[in-house]
């Protein structure tokens, strides 16, 4: 009998492991693609693309000398590759970009996934961590670790979740009026969290999605500006931001 009554506790058990199991595949198998026609939109020159690993990390490196280096957690959820434009934005500028891919799109799956890319680049030094809405709290985690490494953090829709009110990095953060994903009341409770003289750019008309390019998001504002606009103002702000 307690045989009968343990086998049908262990199948019971393995019945709901393999449940939850497939709903979390479902969920990461649902992710934003990168929309490779929005792309063709964009049309930068003078930097080399190259991938550094198996997992899919890229970066884009300048074809002019440069000092100055940008590490990029992509948004929950969303194919890291949505995020090439503003890469080849700001490469085509002189600044060498890395875009970290993360496993199931969920930065929060590799909080370190910028482990070992300085060590690649020696020309390089001014370093910056920076992140699209979850991208970005795994970025300020991972900065939150290793701030000594780092001269600033850029959050693009994101904010602070760990403390880095005293740890001298510099900040820059923006956001669209017509962002309806980001949760506007912890922006404003986390904004504590970051150093006081963090520089805070609103971008007229922009929304959630389109510091990508990966279509609409689903609850999102709709944008008064264009895909490429906003892609080139957010490009502009980090520019003069890191120089």
């Amino acid at each position: 009998m307690k045989h009968k009554k343990l086998i049908i506790t262990l199948s019971v058990i393995s019945g709901s492991l393999l449940l939850i199991i497939g709903a979390f595949f479902i969920y990461v198998g649902d992710y934003y693609k990168t929309d490779r026609e929005a792309i063709e939109a964009f049309n930068y020159e003078g930097f080399t693309e190259k991938e550094l690993d198996k997992d899919g990390t890229v970066a884009y490196i300048p074809n002019i000398a440069y000092d100055t280096g940008i590490i990029f957690y992509p948004g929950g959820k969303v194919e890291h590759t949505a995020y090439s434009p503003l890469m080849q934005a700001l490469s085509s500028q002189g600044v060498l970009c890395v875009l970290v891919e993360m496993p199931f799109n969920l930065a929060v799956f590799d909080i370190n996934g910028a482990d070992g890319v300085r060590a690649q680049f020696d020309s390089v030094e001014h370093w910056y961590m920076a992140g699209h809405s979850l991208g970005g709290s795994m970025a300020c985690s991972y900065i939150y670790e290793n701030a000594e490494s780092f001269e600033g953090i850029i959050l693009l829709a994101s904010y602070s979740t760990k403390d880095l009110s005293n740890s001298g990095i510099k900040v820059l953060t923006l956001y669209g009026t017509e962002d309806k994903v980001l949760n506007r009341e912890k922006y404003d409770e986390n904004k504590n969290n970051l150093p006081s003289d963090l520089v805070e750019y609103v971008i007229e008309g922009g929304n959630h999605a389109y510091f990508g390019t990966y279509g609409e998001q689903k609850g999102d504002g709709k944008a008064t500006v264009t895909n490429k606009e906003q892609v080139e103002i957010t490009a502009n702000k980090i520019l003069r931001f890191v120089k």
